[in-house]
């Protein structure tokens, strides 16, 4: 997530349960019929061979269960720091309105230097499980726990509310490459980066597997419901994230997709087989990037299929690490941002127009891959904001060049941060120097609105006379659905929430069937206290939500807005080869095609798909496949938000390109905006019209094309009618190679014997059984033993 006042986020340039069989995954996996299936969320990979008890958290349409009152996803950020104990306002768990939310997010957790998950060592200082607050009303303990701190408080509420979840969030901006010791030092010990990419590139499994059974074990200790990840960012382009792991991560750039991608996997198929053990399924979710420019280097964030959903960060679109002034979390585009116009977004044809810098267009990217109801926008309880504002309008749109930048930020060029009372949730560098920003909790943004000096700034180093220069006037922009503060006295601009503009992000998550929101954090929330005459941390936006989404239609569990066929063939579909960083512009990535079924392509095959209106329609192929959008939810510019979801795609295999069972077919992709994976595949084999399997799609059954029956029991995709209790552990008669083991991880080199055969291992990879990859596969048969 962040630490909210340093982040760099824009850097610009049906209930029926399921017959027959649902591959889980592009490469080759396989998931068993149950009656746990019928709950399965559209899209959501599950682990083979394991009885993922979905129904202990959705229900038949595969929508979660959040409690009669919520038909959409609140989820807070509760945060560690703010404790009360460094002499400011605390915000603890019983400050949370647990009645609004859904979901609570615990930030942080880390990675330790043993690529474990951690809060720090146990003791009486630590926030998380040793920290008491005695004589605090609603702080009190619960004895029958046998840790203390927020992770007490937490099980106690949720008690009271068992319609709660809550997930422990691992990462954040300042946490994603290190982790800060019990003495509060950062610690640079590459965290997320060293623990999934190795040095050379490749993906470090070990370090993944110890984090991921560190972060089982973690939650069954602590009582949580699931994970999240904020790893930010694991990105092909150069200096994104934490400056100060700038050495580490840009060594890395490219092997940090492979590697969140096998994390996640694992994470996934660990969470799954813990689950099924314990009898309830656990979450994973993610903190994504919302920037145009992150997501460019994040291929076609592949990880979505492992997610129970995913969490955008819609905010920090403009602030202080650049000189353009604009709103931190607008919902629309206006075909006015500055920092899009300086770079010729709006006057290129090959961006249709687009502007990338809003919510509409995250939403829309993610929307891509996933059903509205596995996406939750994020919404910004605190403020951004420039100082000496030149131009705009009252400041929008204007520019603010600082003369130097933060030292430690990474930065030799960027904006002029708000500094002092305009800046109360200020980070400070190395040395102890507050770093410019604007920040400030959404409460302290409404006292300056109204004139009001609250009595809390001597908690925050200001003379209890501390006076106001110049006048705080609220501004709004109905096309951005966005407010902000403009102090001409001052030349300050910072962009805020407030009600109107929550109440049309809560309209918009409902006409869209979007699964909710998600809030950075709850401690920024106000309410008004009349006896004081100033405003003060509340619930007033997180209960507005709630009173939007309580009657609100079901979310939309569905990733096709159209009728796709029930009948799948496993055929794979792969986008590889992006190139690195700014080289992957336009976006031309290879498209794999392979033949997973027992029948030959013929020349002509036509396949079509879907992928999202965040990028224009202009997609095509270098390669003779003749592809082409055949029809769009949406054309043109995005001013006032994308009309529709997807672009329909043909292509064809060329006629004289037929494809036999096992061979592959690639052919060269270009696009020019960042899509998602594209999705809801068909192809139309000999007049007959299939879905992919690896789609993951709700009611679908596994066949071989032409026969309408499912594959015989010697095919590489049908398991075993039950799956071993106990795996091989000596290799086949006459086989001196040790014998595959389901589950197990093998490398580059490693031999294994299976069904009488040796096979070697030509890259890594888990659960894909040699003899099933074809001849372009992972597995090369050395012959029989």
């Amino acid at each position: 997530m962040l630490s909210p006042t340093t982040k760099r986020a824009s850097l610009l340039a049906s209930g029926a349960a399921v017959a027959g069989l649902l591959l889980s995954s592009l490469s080759g996996g396989v998931s068993y019929a149950a009656d746990n299936e019928s709950c399965r969320p559209d899209g959501l990979y599950k682990t083979p061979g394991v009885d993922v008890p979905y129904c202990s958290v959705y229900d038949a349409e595969g929508r979660e269960k959040m409690g009669a009152d919520h038909q959409r996803r609140v989820i807070g950020y509760f945060t560690g720091w703010r404790t009360g104990k460094n002499g400011q306002d605390a915000y603890l768990a019983d400050d949370i309105p647990w009645d609004k939310i859904t979901h609570i997010n615990y930030a942080f957790a880390h990675v330790d230097a043993g690529n474990k998950v951690s809060v720090g060592t146990d003791g009486p200082n630590n926030a998380a499980t040793g920290m008491t607050w005695p004589g605090v009303a609603g702080a009190e303990m619960d004895p029958a726990l046998p840790y203390k701190g927020h992770f007490n408080q937490l099980n106690k509420f949720k008690k009271q509310h068992p319609d709660v979840k809550t997930l422990i969030s691992v990462g954040g901006w300042a946490e994603t490459g290190g982790y800060f010791d019990d003495s509060g030092k950062r610690v640079g010990s590459g965290g997320f980066y060293t623990m999934a990419t190795n040095a050379d590139g490749s993906v470090n499994q070990a370090g993944i597997n110890t984090f991921a059974d560190s972060a089982v074990a973690f939650i069954k200790k602590y009582g949580f419901n699931g994970v999240d990840i904020d790893y930010e960012y694991p990105t092909s382009m150069k200096d994104a994230g934490h400056p100060a792991d700038f050495p580490i991560s840009n060594a890395r750039r490219a092997g940090l997709n492979k590697g969140y991608a096998a994390l996640m996997k694992t994470l996934r198929e660990k969470l799954d087989r813990a689950g099924a053990t314990d009898g309830k399924h656990y979450l994973l979710t993610v903190a994504a990037p919302s920037s145009g420019y992150l997501l460019r280097g994040m291929e076609t964030f592949q990880v979505q299929k492992y997610l129970d959903y995913v969490n955008i960060m819609s905010y920090d679109l403009h602030g202080a690490w650049n000189e353009y002034v604009g709103p931190n979390a607008s919902l629309f585009d206006d075909g006015k941002d500055a920092e899009l116009a300086s770079a010729n977004v709006y006057g290129s044809a090959q961006y249709g127009g687009i502007g990338y810098l809003n919510t509409d267009w995250a939403y829309h990217y993610f929307r891509g891959s996933m059903p509205a109801g596995r996406i939750n926008i994020g919404l910004p309880y605190y403020t951004r904001g420039h100082k000496n504002v030149q131009g705009g309008t009252d400041g929008l749109w204007g520019k603010a060049a600082a003369t130097s930048c933060p030292a430690g930020s990474g930065l030799t060029k960027c904006g002029d941060g708000a500094v002092g009372i305009d800046n109360l949730w200020h980070d400070k560098d190395d040395n102890g120097v507050e770093s410019p920003a604007g920040s400030n909790p959404m409460w302290h943004a409404k006292n300056l609105e109204k004139g009001i000096v609250g009595d809390y700034v001597t908690q925050y180093g200001f003379p209890a006379n501390t006076q106001l220069t110049g006048t705080y006037a609220r501004k709004y922009d109905s096309a951005l659905v966005a407010p902000w503060l403009w102090n001409a006295q001052k030349k300050v601009f910072l962009s805020t929430e407030d009600e109107q503009s929550v109440a049309k992000k809560a309209d918009y998550v409902v006409d869209r069937g979007i699964g909710g929101t998600m809030v950075w954090e709850m401690a920024g929330d106000y309410g008004w206290n009349a006896a004081k005459g100033q405003y003060e941390a509340g619930s007033t936006l997180t209960s507005l939500m709630y009173d939007k989404f309580k009657t609100a239609a079901p979310y939309g569990a569905k990733k096709s807005n159209k009728a796709l066929p029930t009948q799948a063939v496993d055929i794979a579909v792969d986008f590889t080869e992006f190139k690195l960083g700014d080289s992957n512009y336009p976006i031309t990535p290879k498209l794999k095609i392979t033949n997973n079924t027992a029948a030959t392509l013929p020349g002509g095959t036509e396949f079509q798909f879907d992928y999202s209106t965040a990028a224009p329609a202009n997609a095509s192929d270098q390669s003779g496949f003749g592809t082409k959008v055949i029809s769009s939810d949406h054309t043109g510019g995005n001013v006032g938000g994308l009309k529709g979801d997807f672009h329909r795609v043909s292509l064809k295999l060329p006629a004289w390109q037929t494809l036999a069972p096992g061979a592959t077919v690639d052919l060269s992709f270009n696009y020019y905006l960042p899509v998602s994976t594209p999705s809801n595949w068909t192809v139309n084999i000999n007049g007959t019209a299939y879905a992919l399997a690896g789609d993951l799609a709700r009611g679908t059954t596994l066949v071989q094309p032409g026969t309408g029956t499912t594959p015989p029991t010697t095919s590489p995709t049908t398991p075993p009618t039950t799956p071993p209790t106990t795996p091989p552990t000596t290799p086949p008669t006459g086989c001196a190679a040790p014998a595959y083991v389901a589950g197990t991880v093998y490398n580059a080199g490693n031999e294994v014997s299976h069904n009488g055969r040796k096979y070697k291992a030509k890259w890594w990879t888990q659960n894909e059984a040699p003899g099933t990859t074809g001849e372009w596969g992972v597995w090369q048969d050395l012959g029989a033993c």
